[in-house]
């Protein structure tokens, strides 16, 4: 499975992350409610591009033609139609990272990132430096992508499956349109690029 990438680039402004429930609420005629948590764990992300090069020239502190990698992203993605990875640099790797217990049958194990109380699942695995069982480097292990971890026996009942690796948010754009102003030649700016996080 490859998936383009929204590339990090030099001129980028501010950035909003904001995380994503849905629940149903039934109220009764006692006063009392019941609810149901849908889905969470999900992002939305907005970003601003104060400055983007449409040329290939010498721009200070802007890579060359940025505006045709985010524009060409959006049209290869088709809008909000396909899919592709998004590395928040700040939530984007865990160090031994607990994913399960064993139970001697068991091979195959989603990867998990904790955010203070609350576990994930990670949607897309980019890299792992390593895998313990019981605190122990594991081997007979291999990544199913996107987020599985496989192994080609199980671990035994109650070890302790853990990991350290990198990860990325696979995220669909949100708007039909993003618009892009010019405000010197071969400069480009865009105030808001907005995409969410999507489940696999």
């Amino acid at each position: 499975m490859s998936l383009p990438v929204f590339s990090a680039l030099p001129g980028q402004g501010f950035a909003t992350k904001s995380p994503v429930t849905a629940s149903v609420v039934a109220d009764h005629p006692s006063g009392r409610s019941v609810r149901t948590s849908l889905y969470g764990g999900l992002y939305e992300f907005e970003v601003g591009f104060e400055g983007l090069a449409a040329d290939s020239g010498q721009n200070p502190g802007l890579a060359a033609q940025s505006l045709q990698s985010i524009l060409g992203l959006y049209l290869q993605c088709g809008g909000g139609l396909g899919a592709f990875l998004y590395t928040d640099p700040n939530d984007d790797r865990v160090t031994n990272q607990f994913l399960a217990t064993g139970d001697g049958a068991t091979t195959q194990f989603k990867f998990l990132r904790s955010m203070g109380a609350a576990t994930d699942v990670v949607g897309y695995v980019t890299s792992i430096s390593a895998v313990t069982l019981n605190g122990v480097a594991a081997t007979g292990w291999t990544l199913d992508a996107p987020n599985v971890l496989s192994f080609s026996s199980p671990p035994a009942a109650d070890a302790i499956i853990s990991a350290s690796f990198g990860y990325a948010f696979v995220c669909r754009f949100l708007d039909d349109s993003v618009e892009f102003e010019t405000f010197m030649q071969n400069l480009w700016s865009t105030k808001s690029v907005k995409f969410r996080s999507v489940r696999q």
